[in-house]
């Protein structure tokens, strides 16, 4: 299993799950994203499934939300492995999530790449504490 890809079973596209997602959810805020997770119930080929989401009411051209979401899935499939994967597999663990964009203007992908990385790292902390 390659994980330098970001592929489409590692995406998070049920709705029923997305809806559980928020209703059983844990979340913080680590700005500019917050986080929403919740354990996976079955087993999955992955460790996680990632939602990316970028508010319509704060960047109003697609080309503006499109490019956050790219830069972010792009620092997810860079850094998911070291940051997210290696833990939840020493734990025998799948996780939903989903990443929101909650900032007020596109960061530079640097800046996005150590922010989401500073995030995993926090849902890593936030997992133990609930467990």
């Amino acid at each position: 299993m390659k994980t330098h890809f970001f592929r489409k079973e590692e995406r998070l596209t049920s709705r029923k799950q997305i809806e559980l997602l928020f209703k059983n959810r844990s979340s913080f805020i680590l700005y500019p994203f917050r986080i929403v997770w919740n354990p996976a119930e079955a087993p999955m080929p992955y460790p996680a499934k990632v939602l990316v989401s970028v508010s319509k009411k704060k960047f109003k051209r697609a080309v503006d939300r499109n490019r956050i979401k790219r830069l972010i899935r792009e620092a997810y499939r860079r850094h998911k492995e070291e940051h997210l994967y290696s833990f939840l597999r020493s734990r025998e663990l799948s996780i939903h999530l989903m990443i929101l964009y909650v900032g007020n203007e596109i960061f530079t992908a640097q800046d996005i790449e150590k922010k989401l990385n500073s995030a995993l790292n926090r849902l890593q902390k936030e997992h133990d504490q609930r467990a």
